[in-house]
């Protein structure tokens, strides 16, 4: 277990990105057991199909530590290697000194967005925290706009929490990653592409 996001290499004072050094993106969900392990190995392949997979670390993490040390639930493993995409996760609690080390925090559910902008030490690290579903152009009813992937609406971007269902929830929330991790690639791509 480490106190640091995967991929960090230079001193904690550093606050902001460089093209010398990768983007970082840190998927957080409740334990980081199920839905965000899911988004981490999603999105990983998603910027290796893209040739990206140098310029970006990916990692995750949970608002909670009851599953700190614990592998991902044996259902998020049994969908992800269903659908062709490698896991090898160890459950972590997010760390608010996590902050100023990453470029973008994407939260699976308003309560995670919620607690993280609260845990953020200054306003520019709480606008580092995106809803995953907003980059998704299809989610949410009429009139929740995509185009602002700062918040939601009464939940309406939430991926819904798989833990206490059957596989079948599992499926749903892989199914709403996919759909929202093209989105936040062309999101980091641009980013990117902004600091070069």
């Amino acid at each position: 277990m480490t106190d640091r996001p995967a991929g960090h290499t230079e001193s904690r004072a550093t606050t902001s990105r460089t093209a010398s050094r990768p983007y970082r993106v840190c998927f957080v969900c409740t334990g980081n057991i199920c839905r965000s392990p899911i988004a981490e190995s999603v999105f990983r392949a998603r910027l290796t199909e893209a040739g990206f997979d140098s310029a970006v670390t990916v990692d995750s993490a949970g608002v909670d530590g009851w599953h700190e040390g614990d592998g991902a639930d044996a259902r998020a493993v049994a969908v992800l290697d269903a659908h062709g995409y490698p896991v090898d996760h160890t459950a972590r609690r997010f760390r608010a000194a996590w902050f100023p080390l990453l470029d973008l925090v994407i939260a699976l559910d308003e309560g995670h967005l919620r607690e993280l902008r609260r845990l953020a030490p200054t306003p520019a690290d709480a606008a580092k925290v995106r809803l995953l579903r907003s980059y998704d152009p299809t989610a949410g009813p009429p009139g929740i706009s995509s185009d602002d992937p700062a918040t939601g609406a009464d939940g309406a971007l939430d991926v819904p929490d798989p833990y206490y269902g059957d596989s079948a929830g599992f499926e749903e929330c892989l199914r709403m990653v996919e759909e929202a991790s093209e989105g936040l690639l062309t999101a980091v791509r641009e980013a990117i592409q902004e600091t070069e």
